[in-house]
């Protein structure tokens, strides 16, 4: 892949509009639309093509540079098993991904562009993500590509014209009323600034035009990676897979650990724990799923005397043995999914009791979350189905009768004591086993 300017004049597509074999949505039509003057206008020069717009990362200051090179690395990432030719170009805000057309179809080209644009829909650090036509850089091919984007059923519209390079010799308002009157000769249909129901964007460049009536969100926030790693304690509930895509989006790449039954339980929760960290996956790329076995663990605590502390001593364990993990994998935070007074173990004195037992910063993103907000996430992220799977969980397991809500630092390290919990950290995180979906 790569990054740079194209030529100066785009190369011209096949007649007519692309058909992008998806039908991926653009405003209130998609490219596989046949323009209504598809028989009068004749061919278009435009490019089917991927126009990406940052978000967050236009309040970088200086350091906007590196959040934009992660970025596209990430990009360059996500596309690479695509099977497509990309072309990433970089201009002012935006990012352009194009496929050279040389040995596509037209129907081919705008399909495999179509692909992209879904794909790159899941990459953190976008705010959005639009299907485009690129043309040449003057007001008659922009009208054409507009003209060919509407049809007579695309109902009130309005352009909006903007130009990032000022150069160009029409303002925002000529260029808007021009292509405006030109869609309006082709398809009859009525103007509306102020509610349309299609906006047709025009985006001046330096080399190019782009032209485009809408597009899809892109997930925001951050790049992946930009702000280090972190470990994420993966449960197989519903909470931990919501907790590590909220940190995805604030730039942590997110290694996860499961911890397991066995070899007191089945191995049930291992498979949702993979399938969970495989849906996860098209987000960051790359991840790394470590299962260890704490079956035993648990009955040592139990025999130890833990009591109504079992639950926490035995979160306090894992969170011991995901900081010896995350030392291996140069993770610098512990994420879970606790939400605060949603469960007896996640009570403000639990939650204390819980941060003294790592030296590494703990990061609940959902903490101020309740159940009905934290199941909408999962649901919209496609987690919620995986997390109601049956399975035998860890954390059910020598469960007391009734736990400690105000668990004391000073019982809990009594009881890490007979056991030499650091030492059977670092066992157990020696015993994890490393998956990598695929």
């Amino acid at each position: 892949m790569l990054i740079g300017r194209p030529l100066r004049q785009p190369a011209p597509a096949a007649a007519g509009p692309p058909d992008t074999g998806g039908g991926w949505q653009t405003g209130q039509m998609t490219l596989t639309d046949p323009p209504a003057s598809a028989a009068t206008a004749g061919p278009v020069a435009g490019e089917p093509c991927v126009l990406l717009k940052q978000g967050e990362l236009f309040l970088k200051g200086r350091n906007r540079p590196q959040f934009e090179r992660m970025l596209q690395a990430n990009l360059r990432a996500a596309v690479r098993d695509s099977g497509v030719p990309v072309e990433l170009l970089a201009r002012e805000g935006v990012l352009v991904m194009r496929v050279p057309a040389d040995r596509l179809t037209p129907a081919g080209h705008a399909a495999a562009v179509a692909r992209l644009a879904a794909r790159a829909a899941d990459v953190p650090g976008l705010a959005r993500v639009c299907l485009a036509l690129r043309v040449a850089r003057t007001e008659q091919a922009a009208a054409a590509a507009a003209v060919a984007l509407t049809s007579a059923g695309s109902g009130s519209f309005a352009v909006r014209a903007r130009r990032r390079d000022k150069r160009f010799p029409l303002s925002s308002e000529q260029l808007s009323a021009l292509i405006g009157a030109q869609v309006k000769a082709a398809h009859g249909l009525p103007v509306s600034l102020s509610r349309p129901d299609t906006e047709i964007f025009v985006e001046v460049d330096t080399d190019e035009i782009f032209v485009f009536t809408g597009g899809q969100p892109g997930q925001g926030g951050l790049p992946v990676g930009m702000s280090g790693r972190a470990v994420v304690l993966l449960s197989g509930g519903i909470d931990s897979p919501v907790a590590a895509y909220r940190m995805m989006r604030r730039g942590l790449r997110c290694v996860f650990v499961h911890f397991s039954g066995m070899p007191l339980t089945g191995p049930e929760s291992v498979y949702k724990a993979y399938a969970l960290v495989r849906g996860l996956d098209r987000f960051q790329g790359g991840s790394r799923l470590y299962v260890v076995p704490f079956g035993r663990a648990q009955q040592s605590l139990a025999s130890s005397g833990a009591g109504r502390l079992q639950v926490v001593a035995q979160r306090r364990l894992m969170l011991k043995t995901a900081e010896a993990l995350a030392a291996r994998q140069h993770a610098t935070a512990l994420v879970t999914g606790d939400s605060l007074g949603q469960v007896s173990s996640q009570t403000l004195p639990n939650i204390a009791a819980l941060d003294d037992a790592v030296g590494l910063p703990i990061l609940r993103p959902l903490l101020g979350w309740d159940k009905a907000e934290i199941m909408a996430e999962a649901r919209r992220l496609g987690t919620l189905a995986v997390s109601e799977l049956p399975d035998q969980d860890c954390c059910t397991l020598l469960m007391p009768r009734r736990a400690e809500i105000r668990a004391k630092v000073e019982d809990l390290r009594k009881i890490e004591g007979r056991l030499d919990a650091d030492e059977l950290a670092g066992q157990l995180a020696g015993s994890a086993q490393l998956y990598r979906p695929e």
